[in-house]
């Protein structure tokens, strides 16, 4: 019952973080896009929401990490891109629009995290970036309560004795406004702001967009 609660929260979270991305981006249909963090594999209806529920007739390159054959076979019509994790394949502001949901909280630790926000922006002329809040009280990958709050040592301990250890190490470094608001001002990007997504009053994702200027 908890699950299909949380599942039903984070569908509506994905609508309406998309809604957002066309409201305030706007993307013309003749505009070049990036999504980042495609999945090869689909294990829910979340995956690739944004390429599945807007994307799929306009001019839209698919970046992620590793093997994406099952990727291409779903989506042929989709430019599809793999790369090591590092550096983005890509010139300087090849694309109109950049996105990524919920992908920046597992590319490693800080430093990477840098480094992926800083990729994003150099290839695109404006994106949106939406991660978790880490001080939202539900941290939505393992439905646990509270003790994602802690240091990031004794939450991985706590997780692996919960028989989650899937979720600990580098499999995600949640932020909060602040860490997100560090990275942004670090990125290059030249105008930004980030919008607070609420639950019940409370914070639940941050969306980071920026525009050239």
């Amino acid at each position: 019952m908890i699950d299909k609660i949380v599942d039903k929260i984070r569908y509506n979270s994905r609508t309406r973080k998309l809604n957002q991305l066309l409201t305030v981006l706007d993307p013309r249909p003749s505009e070049s896009i990036l999504e980042v963090g495609v999945a090869n594999r689909e294990y829910s209806s979340l995956d690739n929401f944004v390429i599945k529920h807007y994307y799929r007739e306009r001019p839209l390159t698919a970046l992620g990490i590793g093997d994406l054959s099952e990727f291409k076979k779903h989506y042929p019509d989709v430019r599809a891109i793999s790369y090591d994790g590092a550096a983005f394949p890509f010139q300087d502001k090849s694309f109109d629009v950049a996105h990524a949901n919920a992908v920046i909280e597992h590319v490693g630790p800080i430093d990477a995290q840098r480094r992926f926000l800083k990729e994003m922006v150099r290839v695109s002329r404006r994106g949106m970036l939406t991660t978790p809040n880490r001080r939202f009280p539900v941290e939505t990958h393992t439905r646990i309560l509270f003790l994602h709050w802690m240091k990031k040592e004794w939450f991985d301990r706590c997780l692996r004795s919960a028989g989650k250890g899937w979720a600990a190490g580098d499999y995600m470094h949640l932020l909060g406004k602040k860490e997100l608001d560090d990275l942004a001002r670090e990125s290059g990007a030249t105008s930004y702001r980030i919008i607070p997504n609420r639950f019940m009053g409370c914070a639940m994702t941050f969306s980071l967009v920026w525009f050239e200027k």
